[in-house]
């Protein structure tokens, strides 16, 4: 190591108290609770429902670590990084889908071992049927997934061929259709499809509203498992780095059958270029993802019945392949 670089802080990285002290903090929703005038520790316990000495060293970490401030022994008031805690409470807290995500973090030993999400060892079911069973946290997810978690796009799908001859997308996994919004704003001469789960497409319609595209748009509530509508540009944005090769060549095979004879599939998420470096994410852990080098993608695309048309950087940083199904 170079004597002007700096070695990480491992007891820093190490550190487990702090994150989770913010998630239960944010949890019980301490911040709001302060901003209504419950100041002091005991009023502070009684408003959060909680026991009041371990409510206090929580906040007392938090407040050597820059979260809040004491202003005098056992009266606590918000600072900053408090606020910006409020603000992020519906995606870590654990009462929710922030709850599943970071339990989920502790089943990394038994996926690394084995290759295998253990999520249901936690939970009882496998992510999806999770979901499923829990709206309320489904909703959480859909959001996480959507603007108010990732924010509204702002980027074009830039295609081999352009866009003259697209007038059907269908964006399968889509969500609540913020991506999809975004392209028919852009391209209005196209209508759209939004293809996810029954209640995901149910949340979309203030989503279309909003961008002004509602009237070119219809929402099929089902499985991307199942036979899809027909279309000429299907998208797959953050839908193949949720699974693993099996069902990827299954999802692929679908998109390849509606395609036909002259469609493209269009792959954002999922797919890297062979010699970008690996990453961990939590899609790995809690479904059993991975994302596919170009050369793995290849194989997995010829399986279900599709060519590579083209794949590289898009200008807005995203790695973007471009499938055709093949002519056999």
């Amino acid at each position: 190591m170079a004597d002007d670089q700096t070695p990480p802080d491992l007891a820093t990285m190490l550190d487990l108290s702090t994150p989770w002290c913010l998630r239960v903090a944010a949890t019980l929703r301490i911040p709001e609770h302060i901003t209504a005038g419950h100041t002091d520790i005991g009023a502070l316990a009684a408003a959060a429902e909680c026991d009041r000495d371990a409510l206090h060293a929580v906040l007392g970490h938090l407040v050597s670590r820059g979260v809040f401030t004491e202003d005098s022994p056992g009266r606590f008031s918000c600072n900053q990084a408090a606020e910006g805690l409020a603000e992020a409470h519906r995606f870590i807290d654990l009462d929710g889908i922030g709850g599943r995500m970071a339990h989920t973090w502790g089943t990394l030993l038994d996926y690394v071992r084995t290759g295998q999400p253990s999520y249901e060892k936690v939970f009882g079911r496998p992510f999806w049927e999770d979901l499923a069973a829990h709206p309320r946290i489904a909703a959480d997810f859909d959001a996480l997934m959507g603007p108010a978690g990732h924010g509204v796009p702002d980027y074009d799908i830039e295609l081999s061929g352009g866009w003259e001859a697209v007038r059907t997308v269908v964006d399968v996994g889509g969500g609540t259709g913020a991506l999809l919004a975004s392209l028919l704003r852009r391209h209005p001469r196209a209508r759209g499809i939004l293809v996810d789960l029954p209640g995901t497409v149910a949340r979309a319609a203030e989503t279309m509203k909003e961008a002004g595209v509602a009237a070119r748009v219809t929402t099929e509530g089902q499985s991307f498992f199942d036979p899809l509508p027909a279309g000429d540009l299907f998208v797959l944005k953050s839908v193949l780095n949720d699974w693993p090769d099996e069902p990827t060549v299954a999802i692929l095979r679908r998109c390849a059958e509606a395609a036909r004879p002259d469609g493209r599939i269009a792959v954002l998420g999922g797919v890297a270029a062979d010699d970008t470096p690996r990453s961990l994410g939590i899609d790995m852990l809690v479904a059993g993802g991975k994302t596919s080098t170009l050369t793995q993608f290849t194989e997995l695309a010829r399986r279900a019945g599709l060519d590579i048309l083209a794949a590289g950087p898009q200008s807005s940083g995203r790695y973007l392949v471009e499938c055709r199904p093949d002519e056999s």
